[in-house]
């Protein structure tokens, strides 16, 4: 199930009237086109600040995004991933371009989910160890990868399946890199400080 589908929206944000936006931006319609920037200018902002560490950038790439979008949304299909996936995918792919001008990005390869990744404890005794800022603060040690699938999932709350969409991975890879994420959380919070 979708992200969208699970959490609680406006009428506004509601996949329904998201899918009627898209077709009439589809067609030309600029007042749809505006609105879908409304509906999704926020998270999109956020997501690009949190993934390049800078509010000039941030805005950029934004800007970029929705440039993107407006070039390409004929070309959008509702498939498996809702809209907000899509332009998910835009962003994280400038992101990553970003990254790549400046020679800072290396990814991880893809790897096999390994067994027993459904245990929940590690995703669990993390979350609940420790409150949302000093999440944000430990989130920051981990690999850029495992930063992405966190942020994608628990700030942005979108599903394992729409987070491998965005980052163009498989669904096992995003549950490994989220399970290594959340063992190394963990382990950070249960080592004593200092």
């Amino acid at each position: 199930m979708s992200s969208e589908a699970t959490e609680k929206k406006s009428p506004r944000e509601s996949m329904d009237n998201v899918r009627r936006l898209v077709e009439r931006a589809q067609q030309g319609d600029r007042g749809a086109l505006e609105e879908l920037y409304l509906i999704h200018f926020d998270r999109i902002y956020s997501y690009l600040h949190m993934s390049v560490g800078n509010k000039h950038d941030a805005e950029d790439l934004t800007t970029q995004t929705f440039l993107k979008m407006l070039e390409s949304i004929k070309r959008f299909r509702w498939q498996s991933a809702p809209f907000s996936a899509w332009l998910f995918r835009i962003a994280h792919n400038l992101a990553m371009d970003h990254f790549r001008a400046r020679r800072r990005w290396q990814p991880e390869e893809d790897v096999p989910e390994p067994p027993g990744s459904e245990e929940p404890s590690a995703e669990l005794q993390a979350m609940q160890s420790i409150g949302r800022q000093s999440m944000m603060e430990l989130i920051e040690k981990l690999s850029p990868e495992q930063q992405q699938v966190l942020t994608l999932k628990f700030v942005f709350n979108f599903a394992n399946a729409d987070v491998a969409k965005i980052l163009d991975k498989s669904e096992g890879a995003i549950k490994s890199l989220q399970h290594r994420a959340l063992a190394s959380l963990e382990k950070q919070v249960e080592e004593p400080p200092g």
